[in-house]
């Protein structure tokens, strides 16, 4: 019985030192995609406190404006949501998640595409478009204080670099390097 012990008492020491090594490690990890989420947090908090006044969202407001950027560099087509998706980097589930407050409020519309009725595009309504414009005062009011706190180059390396890790090349890149590493494993 005794032996038992021995080897218990062994196993749960060689446990917790395996932990507590374990635990360093952790705590020393860097991990960029934890700092960008609390960083983007921070963010998205501060732009939807500046924009509380309209009841919207930062992510709301994105969404209102991604929407009119990608009509006006289609000639005035309204986007697919698989054209919103990509633009956002995220799946067509959570577009249309995202929307819903914006069309249950009345500031967006879905409408079938005329040739394939199977895809829908969004489109603002006049209300949307108004609050859209409304919200652009909002919005530049907090980048506006972003920036002086940040120090306007500090912002725009946040933003290059936010830009090319949400780029496609980026994805490519780390999708090849991915290849490559299970290739030589």
């Amino acid at each position: 019985m005794g032996k038992k012990r021995d080897e218990t008492a062994a196993s749960v020491a060689g446990a917790g030192r395996a932990l507590r090594e374990q635990k360093s490690t952790f705590e020393e990890l860097v991990c960029t995609n934890t700092a960008l989420r609390r960083a983007a947090r921070r963010l998205s908090n501060l732009y939807d406190d500046a924009l509380a006044p309209l009841g919207l969202k930062a992510t709301q407001v994105g969404l209102l404006a991604d929407i009119e950027r990608l009509a006006a560099a289609n000639d005035r087509q309204w986007p697919t949501l698989q054209d919103l998706a990509g633009k956002l980097a995220i799946q067509i589930s959570a577009v249309t998640h995202a929307l819903r407050p914006l069309i249950r409020d009345g500031l967006v519309e879905l409408q079938m595409d005329e040739q394939d009725r199977r895809t829908k595009r969004a489109m603002l309504t006049h209300v949307g478009t108004t609050r859209l414009h409304e919200s652009i005062a909002y919005w530049a009011k907090a980048n506006q204080r972003v920036e002086e706190v940040l120090g306007r180059d500090s912002a725009a390396s946040l933003r290059a670099l936010a830009d090319r890790v949400a780029s496609d090349a980026f994805l490519a890149a780390y999708l090849a390097d991915q290849t490559e590493i299970a290739r030589r494993s």
